[in-house]
């Protein structure tokens, strides 16, 4: 399962980076996600704090090679996916937009990887 391991490298980075990002400079990060919705400071500290505190168990599985855990993060990528769009259809806000593309491009990157490296092995 490299393939998969070296996949959720994205979300690791993705996800440090935004949370120290939300953490350090909400206001800008939220500009730079393309956000039109007015979420003062603590939203997204808070979330920016818990968007670290994902990345750092991704980061962990990665380390740990927790093969049985890298279907567990594809759903719940699937999850944020599925929340991102009824979110955006809520609120139409384009944040949420940017989110399902960031997000989206890891969960097809790992599903495929998934996918592959479970044929492989099956044969």
């Amino acid at each position: 399962m490299n393939k998969t391991r070296l996949s959720l490298y994205y979300p690791a980075t993705y996800l440090t980076v935004a949370g120290v990002l939300l953490l350090v400079a909400p206001q800008f990060s939220m500009r730079l996600l393309f956000s039109n919705g007015d979420y003062d400071d603590v939203f997204p500290r808070v979330a920016g704090m818990m968007i670290l505190g994902l990345g750092l168990i991704v980061i962990q599985v990665i380390r740990l090679r927790q093969e049985q855990l890298y279907s567990t993060l594809w759903a719940i990528r699937l999850l944020f996916c599925i929340g991102w769009l009824g979110f955006y259809f809520y609120t139409r806000d384009p944040y949420f937009l940017v989110l399902l593309a960031i997000v989206g491009v890891g969960f097809i990157w790992t599903g495929i990887n998934l996918l592959q490296e479970r044929r492989n092995r099956s044969m």
